[in-house]
């Protein structure tokens, strides 16, 4: 018996195939998570301060955005590690903790227009896809 192993792209390796009701499912969770992405920098460039040396770079702390976004959201953290992934926050640490990591600095790298474009382009791509498929 010869059985034939699988072929699988990288960019296929470990996805639903292509429309299935997973895809979708994926699909329409990638755009919310972008959402949310874009509201948690809406938040740090609408409370945050500019730096001083590049005002394009706007600052907040850790603890303030906590106070602020726990209103928002639950899911802070996880947002600012999404945030950070894509390149449009930066912070010291591997994950921030409330209270003991109050005082540390994030830092939105990128002009929130700039932000606001890429989301809303990854979101719009994310909502094609889903009607396609």
């Amino acid at each position: 018996m010869n059985l034939e192993k699988p072929k699988f792209s990288k960019e296929e390796y470990g996805r639903p195939a292509a429309g299935s009701l997973s895809d979708i499912r994926g699909r329409k969770a990638t755009a919310h998570i972008l959402k949310e992405i874009l509201e948690l920098c809406d938040v740090i460039y609408q409370n945050g301060q500019p730096c001083k040396d590049d005002p394009n770079i706007t600052g907040i702390t850790f603890g303030d955005l906590f106070n602020i976004y726990v209103a928002i959201s639950d899911k802070c953290v996880g947002m600012l590690l999404r945030a950070r992934k894509q390149g449009f926050v930066q912070f010291e640490g591997e994950v921030l903790f409330q209270r003991r990591d109050d005082d540390v600095p994030i830092f939105l790298v990128k002009p929130i227009a700039e932000i606001r474009q890429t989301l809303k382009e990854k979101i719009e791509e994310s909502k094609r896809e889903t009607m396609f498929h």
